[in-house]
């Protein structure tokens, strides 16, 4: 599976860095109150892509530790529930034998 997954990896290596060669044309880049910025193609997608990643992981930070706090909040409740269950062992009770006369 580990050779598969270099494989995989190294054929889409190979064809990002394709892409990057084909498109290393300049482009200009245009803001709010006449900001400019102008570079290649490739690094402008590049850096447009690693910004919606970062976005995407700020949007889910909040959710993650919501789920954290939760599984925290449920692992001290099993573990006090076993400590209780512990300490308040149950004496088996004896059959009832019927007598009947």
């Amino acid at each position: 599976m580990k050779f598969v997954s270099t494989i995989v990896g190294f054929i889409l290596f190979i064809l990002f860095f394709g892409f990057a060669l084909k498109n290393t044309q300049e482009v200009d880049l245009h803001f709010f109150l006449n900001y400019e910025l102008r570079g290649p193609l490739v690094l402008m997608l590049l850096g447009f892509f690693v910004a919606g990643a970062a976005l995407g992981i700020l949007a889910v930070t909040p959710t993650v530790f919501r789920h954290r706090r939760e599984t925290s909040k449920h692992k001290n409740t099993i573990v006090a529930l076993q400590t209780v269950a512990r300490t308040t062992v149950a004496q088996p009770q004896p059959d009832s034998v019927s007598t009947q006369q």
